[in-house]
């Protein structure tokens, strides 16, 4: 009876202003939950923009594979780079709470940073690539010596993915030359060494879930089409954004701007009120 005679217009409590921000897993589903159907959407986004390079690389390696098509496949790589910058910029600012809109800022930010984070797209790209065919070589036993190049493998996989986000968060929120970007992130990876491995775990942990359920996982290859790549990339963001923010005070920078904006228009609203 209270359910159907209770007031829903009534004002609440709200939420108080200064509330902490939820940690750790609390915080990701609260924001996976919130923002999920962003992150799809940009996921979507991100997969249309990676398609040409990774259609045309499976082709080669279970086609006709030659030089020529793995060439032109880190070729279609170019606007890569660029994709997973706006992706990470896009993720980040869902985690400052800050509202946006996914195509406003893919655009704005894909056009901004796209030609200097292509070679680095390329690289990266490279790398997966040839990471997938050693894995496929080492699993078909084709490698002479089977577990070195498995450790070399897992080593190199694991020293990508605690770098790449830093040089991926370095593109989308500092401006820095390119050199400097990659020092800056190798240095960084290690010296918040346990938030970068732990990103790199958490980021592959979608990804390692599928590998050691496959063929089965296959049926839910879809899902990750439609969320995988970015619900991957805040986990891992998670645990490598404090470290980044602690270190060049975005979100600090950000708020004290704000502020100052809005301590001009009051300013601008007072003077017009006494003309």
């Amino acid at each position: 009876m209270g359910l159907f005679s209770r007031n829903w217009n009534r004002p609440g409590p709200g939420v108080p202003k200064d509330l902490p921000r939820k940690k750790g897993a609390a915080r990701f589903f609260e924001l996976l939950g919130r923002e999920f159907w962003e992150l799809a959407k940009l996921n979507l986004i991100l997969a249309f923009c990676v398609a040409p390079t990774v259609v045309v690389f499976f082709l080669g390696m279970f086609g006709a594979y030659s030089g020529i098509t793995f060439l032109l496949s880190l070729v279609l790589a170019f606007p890569v780079g660029g994709a997973v910058v706006a992706c990470v910029y896009y993720i980040t600012k869902l985690m400052r709470d800050d509202p946006s809109f996914v195509w406003f800022e893919f655009k704005r930010k894909f056009l901004e940073n796209y030609l200097q984070a292509a070679p680095i797209g390329v690289l990266c790209t490279a790398f997966i690539y040839a990471q997938i065919m050693l894995w496929g070589s080492i699993l078909l036993g084709e490698g002479g010596e089977g577990i070195l190049w498995f450790f070399i493998a897992l080593l190199s996989l694991l020293i990508f993915g605690m770098i790449t986000p830093y040089i991926f968060l370095h593109f989308a929120c500092v401006d820095l030359q390119t050199y400097k970007t990659v020092k800056n992130s190798v240095l960084m990876s290690f010296a918040y060494l346990p938030r970068s491995f732990m990103g790199a775990i958490q980021g592959a942990s979608l990804w390692i879930i599928f590998a050691l359920f496959f063929p089965v996982s296959v049926i839910a290859f879809p899902l990750f089409i439609f969320g995988g790549v970015t619900v991957s990339m805040l986990l891992c963001l998670m645990w490598v954004w404090k470290p980044f923010d602690t270190h060049f005070k975005i979100e600090e920078t950000l708020v004290k701007r704000m502020e100052e904006e809005e301590n001009e228009e009051n300013q601008e609203g007072d003077v017009a009120k006494r003309k």
